[in-house]
């Protein structure tokens, strides 16, 4: 998929963070969690807990010369469902550590709508980006990537996911995408088309 077709399709893109968060944006761009840490200089003994599993609670990162930076929560990736949906061998620690490393965007209003109402998230103060698709897509189409699932939540009969869940956005093109897309949620799971990269 071109980043005019990806575009077309899905003309912004949304990014949700909490709203301490900004000034860290500002200065170092849009990190993984796991690049996060590596600038905030945490150990790896105390990287585990933040980056290999679930955090039921947001975790409050400080640095000597980066300030502070929030980590978002991942509840909505209930353990027993998520080890119930892996394939390729994968475990909840692994997958945690996939997602890690990548930073996301919703690419629909709507469904950022309905993850700020979740019961979850409604007493927390968020930040919503909005980014032109364009924009984004020409400067780092060789690292986007798409899903055809929310990958970042398992909960009721999640839909299943591994190593090819995340699918590089110049690979196919827009009909050969959206026929795996219609695949892969063939299980009656709604899937969300969200764009990625890794940094």
């Amino acid at each position: 998929m071109t980043p005019d077709e990806l575009a077309k399709k899905h003309p912004r893109l949304y990014h949700v963070t909490d709203s301490r968060n900004w000034d860290g944006i500002a200065k170092h761009g849009l990190l993984s969690t796991s690049c996060l840490l590596s600038l905030f200089e945490v150990p790896a003994s105390d990287r585990v807990a933040t980056e290999r599993q679930r955090r039921p609670e947001s975790v409050a990162l400080t640095h000597p010369v980066h300030g502070e930076a929030i980590v978002t929560d991942n509840i909505p990736l209930g353990e027993k469902a998520l080890m119930s949906c892996l394939d390729d061998g994968l475990t909840p620690t692994d997958w945690y550590a996939i997602l890690n490393c990548r930073v996301f965007f919703w690419v629909s209003k709507q469904r950022v709508d309905g993850f700020l109402r979740a019961k979850a998230h409604r007493d927390h103060e968020r930040l919503v980006l909005v980014l032109d698709t364009l924009s984004v897509a020409q400067q780092y189409e060789e690292q986007m990537e798409l899903s055809p699932i929310n990958s970042g939540s398992a909960r009721r009969l999640p839909a299943r996911r591994g190593l090819s869940t995340f699918t590089p956005l110049l690979r196919h093109d827009y009909p050969t995408w959206q026929w795996l897309r219609n695949k892969a949620t063939a299980d009656g799971h709604r899937g969300a088309d969200s764009g990625r990269r890794r940094r």
